[in-house]
């Protein structure tokens, strides 16, 4: 079992889970509380959080993460929960206002 600690919107919580897990998918089933998420699918960023401990144990950022959290926020540690699986300890962070994606952020500098 691996160790997650979240600092959730609502709390901190911290739970073990299987080496492996999706936490989008926990949540889902009501297996793991306190994470903000909607689509599961790379879509709309809610899940987006910055790792704050393990960072160096996720793989590469896939072409989801790249293109819908941006590498400005990539470089600051933040992921999409739903496109990772946890394979080892792991803390995480997700801020009060969920992450836009990277395209709104940009329209949004331009005006």
């Amino acid at each position: 079992m691996v160790n997650v600690i979240l600092h959730g919107v609502d709390g901190l919580y911290e739970q073990k889970v299987r080496p492996g897990s999706n936490l989008v998918v926990l949540a889902g089933l009501r297996k793991f509380k306190g994470l903000r998420y909607s689509c599961g699918m790379g879509r709309c960023t809610r899940c987006a959080s910055r790792i704050l401990a393990g960072l160096e144990f996720l793989p590469e950022p896939n072409w989801k993460e790249i293109k819908m959290v941006g590498e400005d926020k990539l470089a600051e540690g933040y992921r999409l929960l739903c496109q990772l699986e946890i394979t080892s300890d792991i803390e995480i962070q997700q801020d009060a206002v969920p992450l836009k994606p990277a395209w709104k952020r940009i329209e949004q500098s331009k005006s």
